[in-house]
């Protein structure tokens, strides 16, 4: 797929970190961009600023997704890129026993699900409805219609002490690449998706300094938290290489994530 004007993206959290650099790395190459995210106030700056449309989304709302849906493509079009980087994280153990009382303690049901909610279903949510919408174009000379971009995370691999729910999350969001790419085959959409490491996002750039250090000494080669822009740059070209599809990339400096 060729990147111009005449291509529109939607970019779920796509109001700061790894969503914002991709909206404005594909801005940069002309494409019109739709920015889903619950800040507004960052949202509505980073559309104004890329000449764009900010819809004011949760992605576990399907009337909310429809109406951000309704909204960008009346504003920019149709989409041919979906990239999904909403999401959250969180942090319990299975199970656990108190230090000071031996108290045992159980993480709930309800607060695993949470994170299933966001991360997985959301995910989904907006890939089956942006490609429903895709369905309703004429390919492209290349024969793509659409491309989806997934974000899971290395912890898909490598989950820490307390990231069940999370690696479960994200873990899930590469398994389902292959058989949507399958469901889509006929129809000229490619699904793929990346696998970050650790990203200076804005949630990681407000640790203290020796902690972010301590975090960059972990990473084997380059020994630093990856740019943002780094993980905009494999969404360009994931887009851009029509034989890419149903992978999962890892882009994370060759970190292999220890227990804790």
């Amino acid at each position: 797929m060729q990147l111009n004007s005449d291509i529109a993206a939607i970019i779920t959290g796509g109001a700061s970190g790894l969503g914002a650099a991709t909206a404005r790395r594909l801005a940069s190459r002309g494409v019109k961009v739709a920015i889903f995210d619950m800040n507004e106030e960052a949202g509505q700056t980073l559309a104004l600023e890329l000449g764009g449309v900010y819809c004011n989304v949760d992605v576990t709302s399907d009337e909310q997704v429809d109406e951000a849906f309704a909204k960008a493509r009346a504003s920019v079009g149709q989409e041919r890129i979906l990239v999904n980087c909403a999401g959250t994280a969180d942090a319990v153990k299975t199970a656990s026993r108190d230090k000071n009382t031996g108290e045992i303690r159980q993480c709930a049901a309800d607060r695993f699900n949470r994170i299933i909610q966001i991360n997985l279903v959301g995910t989904f949510r907006c890939i089956a409805k942006s490609v429903a919408g895709m369905l309703t174009l004429a390919p492209l000379a290349d024969g793509d219609r659409g491309i989806v971009v997934n974000t899971a995370s290395a912890a898909a691999q490598d989950g820490q002490v307390g990231q069940a729910s999370y690696a479960a999350s994200k873990a899930a969001i590469v398994g389902m690449a292959l058989p949507i790419s399958r469901d889509l085959m006929d129809e000229g959409i490619r699904v793929n998706t990346i696998m970050p490491g650790l990203f200076g996002t804005p949630l990681l750039q407000g640790l203290p300094d020796n902690v972010k250090q301590a975090l960059a000494a972990t990473v084997p080669f380059p020994k630093r938290l990856g740019d943002p822009d780094e993980f905009a740059q494999a969404v360009e070209f994931l887009a851009t290489c029509g034989y890419m599809n149903a992978e999962a990339i890892r882009v994370d400096g060759a970190i292999r994530m220890a227990p804790r």
